[in-house]
């Protein structure tokens, strides 16, 4: 990746996909570093969706967090087109007032619980 390819870009432009081999080296290196850090969180599309269908919502952030157990997680929020965080945002309710409510932060992310499951083992992710 070339410094060009880092800078930023509109909030819903962030972001590609890359090969296996260069996700499982990143990640691999990282776990090297940093052997006493959670090796992942899983998020369910629920709240993903939810987060992403707030007006004007271009992308999310996500933050390392401790929770109240003193466990790293991640805290989640959506950001618009001018990476400001949605603290509010405004609805009409079914009487058809503009209401507003306040924008969604996330959290209780959990590790994977199992292993990925493949016949080829050459193809799986091996730092599960």
């Amino acid at each position: 990746m070339t410094p060009n390819q880092l800078t930023k870009k509109c909030p819903t432009m962030v972001g590609e996909e890359i090969s296996h081999e260069l996700g499982a080296k990143m990640v691999k290196d990282f776990q090297d570093a940093n052997p006493q850090e959670i090796t992942a969180n899983d998020i369910g599309r629920n709240i993903i969706d939810s987060i992403l269908a707030q007006p004007g919502c271009a992308g999310i952030r996500f933050y390392n967090a401790i929770n109240e157990m003193g466990r790293k997680t991640l805290v989640y929020v959506g950001i618009d087109h001018h990476e400001q965080i949605i603290t509010e945002y405004v609805t009409v309710n079914t009487s058809g007032q503009l209401t507003t409510q306040k924008g969604i932060v996330a959290d209780r992310s959990v590790p994977p619980t199992k292993p990925p499951i493949s016949k080829d083992m050459d193809t799986i992710w091996q730092w599960f």
